[in-house]
């Protein structure tokens, strides 16, 4: 794999959070004169530094920021395993080990970086990670703590939720050892918008793919075990056991379309494990919403009809 794929404008919105915190700003016109506009952005200056030493209010501003997709390497660490956290919260989930297994097999899988940060962009890391995904055979790595642990998780909760139908069907998949289980890992900060997702999945599907030509790890997984970012409305009733009774909104929206496709999929709260510095912020409408997990087991042979939807979706 390259160095870099691919370079994806994107525009990002909400500067509250961490990701704007490390972009450079850039004004977005609404039809004025740009010279006029800097003009009161100069005139404005004494103001809003004023403002912003007495006021923790968020801003909500539009920042242009260009993004490139680079191989993981050992750099890497702190950054993936920081998203994992959010992913994983208070789960009893060596995040540690996990990263290094990502690190370890980096002939699979890409890290999300902003291109050219300017000399004088606020970015005190020019390398920091705004993103990952990767795919870790769950199969070919029985005994690992970090896999057992993620295994163990899932298949508590799905015990817990879960009709003994569905419990029966997702067990017999996780410990068939004659049809591995590849768990994709898709995290990002919350508001890297998802057309970043289109190439990331193209490219790591070609890796799958020369993984398997050349007999390295995670190169066949028969099914791929996603665990999502989820909320839901907090008036709203959530069964206890299966499914919801409608889709749950997805932080990573593209990943609305792997839930489509799965042969099992249930969810689980995680009010009591997050909060506002692990699992983001985030509002629809100021609708107060409650966080899950949502797990899929998608097989391999539905990709294409999902990567098919993807590109409809988020061609830019």
């Amino acid at each position: 794999m390259l160095a870099l794929f691919q370079r994806l404008p994107c525009v990002v919105a909400r500067l509250g959070s961490s990701m704007a915190s490390s972009a450079k700003r850039r004004a977005i016109g609404s039809g004025e004169n740009p010279e006029d506009s800097d003009d009161s952005l100069d005139e404005g200056l004494e103001d809003s530094l004023e403002e912003s030493e007495n006021s923790e209010e968020e801003i909500n501003e539009e920042v242009v920021v260009d993004f490139e997709a680079h191989t993981i390497s050992d750099n890497d660490f702190n950054g993936i395993k920081k998203l994992l956290q959010q992913l994983f919260l208070k789960a009893h989930v060596n995040t540690s080990e996990l990263t290094d297994v990502i690190i370890q097999q980096n002939h699979i899988g890409s890290v999300i970086r902003q291109a050219e940060v300017p000399d004088d962009s606020d970015n005190e890391d020019p390398d920091e990670v705004f993103g990952f995904i990767s795919i870790i055979n769950l199969t070919d790595r029985k005994g690992v703590e970090c896999v057992e642990q993620i295994k163990e998780l899932v298949l508590g909760q799905c015990e817990r939720v879960c009709s003994a139908a569905v419990q029966e069907q997702f067990q017999q998949v996780m410990e068939d050892t004659s049809q591995s289980v590849g768990l994709l890992l898709s995290e990002r900060f919350i508001n890297v918008p998802p057309q970043i997702a289109l190439p990331l999945y193209t490219q790591l599907l070609e890796e799958m793919s020369e993984a398997q030509r050349t007999n390295k790890p995670s190169g066949k997984c028969h099914y791929c075990l996603m665990i999502s970012k989820t909320c839901q409305e907090a008036k709203k009733s959530i069964p206890a056991r299966g499914p919801a009774k409608e889709a749950p909104m997805f932080v990573n929206a593209e990943e609305e379309f792997f839930y489509e496709q799965a042969v099992v999929k249930f969810q689980y709260s995680v009010q009591e494990e997050a909060d506002s510095c692990h699992s983001g912020r985030w509002s629809f409408d100021d609708v107060p919403m409650k966080p899950f997990r949502t797990v899929c087991l998608i097989p391999m042979e539905r990709m294409p009809v999902i990567m098919d939807k993807l590109k409809d979706y988020l061609t830019v």
